[in-house]
């Protein structure tokens, strides 16, 4: 492999590890902190608006300036956004506010970090003379390495050192992926039709025309999004709620690694074999396959059963992951790419609480497999109107508009 490949790689996967190692050591810290579980939920729900903000306005950065320097430039303000926190723990001591300042901060890094180096995925292709599908498919399998390593690495290195080392740590993998992304070649942040400049709405309009006019892309974010959905209300409340009922809050943690397991296979798989036959029935087969896995685990009919769940829908949803991050890579327009994706992204950061939300409402009048079915029932239904639209038509690669 190229080593500009590895240096791309390699910077989403220490950027994910940084946001793995923060998602587990944060709120210990903050409940250590304050004393208050509460704390936790606030600190939470205070960076939800200003990272759905951030996001949006991130396509229009990425689309004006240079996209390696938009990566950069995010990895730094998340790696000094969690370096801050031990640091003025020393200096003043932590409280609340200062806890949800630095989160805010840090959310500045998040959605644009993963945007631009979503839009670099054609660039890097090209230079590496790697297929797209490759590039998506060991991007995607980053991912899943970053899943099962991140929360691991953090609860073994919060029972050696304490939190501020950890923070120190997880600084260091947000930088690490900065110093990576410096090492690609300059030109392949350029955009290569930057578009005219207008009003900060106008441009925000342009990227939503853009899914407008196009039922494929249209349709591909309303899947991404359905994901979302469904995944949130899943792992952030039906598990959680029926795992805790049964007096096992343990297993919890055996299904996310047999998802993250099963997400590894997949990308692998695909980044191999994704090349070789047709798209369409790549996407039939990791479509009946996700909703497969979203029934079994609804259901809660046993442990075994949720587990079995878990690894077929961690296969089939990194392989519907990887065929989105394809074919959107090839058809979004250059000039547009990062506020489309920007767009997505954004609301990704609303997606999964509301799955949790919905999925709660109907927990609290009903039962865990309500709830669970709720939430697969939206997933069923985008996935109909999806395919009943034409969408999914017509998926073999096709020259981006």
């Amino acid at each position: 492999m190229r080593p500009v490949a590895l240096a791309y790689l390699g910077a989403h996967l220490f950027s994910l590890l940084g946001n793995g190692l923060a998602a587990v050591a944060l709120p210990l810290i903050v409940l250590q902190a304050t004393g208050s579980p509460a704390s936790v939920g606030a600190v939470s729900v205070a960076t939800a608006g200003p990272a759905l903000v951030v996001g949006l306005a991130a396509g229009l950065v990425i689309d004006r300036v240079h996209r390696r320097t938009s990566s950069i430039l995010a990895d730094v303000v998340s790696a000094l956004a969690v370096a801050a926190i031990p640091v003025v723990d020393l200096v003043s001591g932590l409280t609340l506010g200062w806890l949800i300042v630095l989160a805010v901060v840090g959310s500045f890094g998040d959605v644009p970090g993963l945007t631009a180096r979503q839009v670099l995925v054609p660039a890097v292709a090209r230079h590496t003379g790697m297929s797209v599908e490759r590039l998506v498919g060991l991007r995607q399998a980053t991912t899943s390495i970053a899943l099962v390593v991140g929360p691991a690495a953090a609860g073994t290195l919060l029972t050696l050192f304490d939190g501020s080392t950890v923070l120190f740590v997880t600084a260091a993998t947000s930088a690490a992926a900065a110093l990576l992304t410096l090492a690609l070649p300059h030109r392949l942040g350029r955009v290569e039709a930057a578009p005219a400049r207008t009003s900060v709405l106008a441009e925000l309009l342009a990227g939503a025309r853009v899914l407008r006019r196009s039922r494929f892309l249209g349709g591909t974010v309303a899947l991404t999004l359905g994901l979302a959905v469904v995944l949130g209300g899943l792992q952030g409340l039906v598990l959680p709620v029926w795992f805790s009922a049964l007096g096992r809050p343990d297993l919890l943690g055996l299904v996310l690694t047999a998802l993250a397991l099963g997400m590894l296979v997949g990308t692998t798989a695909f980044a191999t074999a994704g090349v070789r036959g047709s798209r369409g029935w790549w996407t039939v087969g990791a479509l009946v396959g996700t909703t497969g896995g979203f029934v079994a685990i609804a259901s809660l009919a046993s442990p075994v059963v949720v587990l079995a769940g878990a690894v077929v829908l961690g296969l089939s949803n990194a392989t519907l992951s990887a065929i989105l991050g394809v074919l959107q890579a090839e058809r979004i327009p250059d000039a547009t790419h990062g506020r489309v994706l920007s767009l997505q992204n954004a609301s990704l950061q609303v997606a999964a609480p509301a799955g949790i939300g919905l999925a709660g409402v109907v927990a609290e009048v009903g039962s865990p497999v309500a709830a669970g079915l709720s939430v697969v029932a939206v997933w069923v239904v985008v996935v109909l109107v999806v395919g009943l639209s034409g969408a999914l038509r017509d998926l073999e690669p096709a020259t981006a508009p």
